[in-house]
């Protein structure tokens, strides 16, 4: 007796290319396309491989030894070409659009639940930084115009919402909570892709892109770069690392609380310099008013 899971592989054309697994929320439906995808190409290949061999017989050299200049005296190529122009109408407008307009929607979803975790994801050559929000879920301030090297993350170093942000190299997530990653790129575009998330985005200079997931597992695996970005591109790789709620927040938190330390401290010290030397100009500016 087959298993519904033996049978469900059986008739799964992912699961004979060796794709990884799935371990996200909306992952099902892109393996789902992805197999029709392929049953659709499974058809059209056995259909034009039958075709090419009934031509190669019914019209060979032994049969008709001379050849006819007139060519096809019927319409059979135009019904195949219209069917597979119906085919191909069917796999837009039947799987791929309702899919995407079902990803698109989920995005509010998602928003509106209220406990997602915010990442910005940042490909520079060649690598990833992850910025994130911080314990009080808020970015601070992006100024670009203040990047400083490969994957700087460019925080306005005055807003407040800033102070308690944090820097990682590796992507940490928690299981089960959704997860909003905001892609971009200091330098060239890259390209960031999860596979068992089933998730891809491209990454822009200058552009912040949300991408979205929900992780169903405890994992590590591998965040790479799908887009030419030069000679280390192949190099490009980064590792997420979803994890239990408690050991994510914990992380988090202790990261988050060290920056808010550090980065109000540094705020502070600016401030007190300011002001002192505010008041040094004051009062070079009064002597030479009395000396006057």
């Amino acid at each position: 007796m087959f298993s519904n899971h033996t049978l469900s592989s059986f008739f799964s054309p992912s699961e004979w290319l060796g794709l990884p697994a799935n371990y996200s929320l909306h992952g099902d439906q892109v393996d789902h396309t992805i197999d029709v995808v392929h049953w659709l190409m499974i058809v059209l290949f056995v259909g034009w491989t039958i075709f090419f061999f009934v031509c190669l017989f019914k019209f060979g050299q032994k049969k008709n030894a001379k050849a006819s200049y007139l060519g096809v005296k019927n319409h059979v190529s135009t019904h195949l070409e219209i069917g597979v122009i119906i085919i191909e109408a069917v796999l837009l407008l039947g799987f791929a659009l309702p899919l995407w307009g079902e990803r698109t929607d989920s995005f509010d979803r998602v928003i509106q639940e209220e406990n997602e975790v915010r990442v910005r994801a940042i490909g520079y050559q060649f690598g990833w930084k992850f910025h994130y929000a911080g314990n009080d879920g808020v970015f601070g301030f992006i100024d670009r115009d203040l990047v400083k090297g490969p994957g700087d993350a460019c925080i306005y170093p005055d807003d407040p919402n800033g102070f308690d942000d944090f820097v990682a190299s590796t992507l940490k997530l928690p299981v089960l909570r959704p997860a909003i990653v905001q892609v971009t790129s200091t330098d060239v575009i890259h390209n960031f892709g999860i596979v068992p998330m089933r998730v891809q985005q491209d990454a822009f200079p200058g552009k912040d892109i949300p991408m979205w997931f929900t992780p169903l597992e405890e994992l590590e695996t591998s965040v790479v770069c799908g887009q030419l970005c030069g000679e280390g591109h192949a190099n490009m790789v980064g590792t997420m690392v979803i994890e239990s709620e408690k050991v994510f927040t914990k992380w988090s938190g202790d990261l988050s609380s060290d920056a808010y330390e550090s980065n109000k401290a540094a705020y502070d010290a600016r401030q007190v310099a300011a002001e002192k030397a505010e008041a040094e100009r004051a009062s070079h500016a009064g002597q030479s008013s009395h000396d006057h």
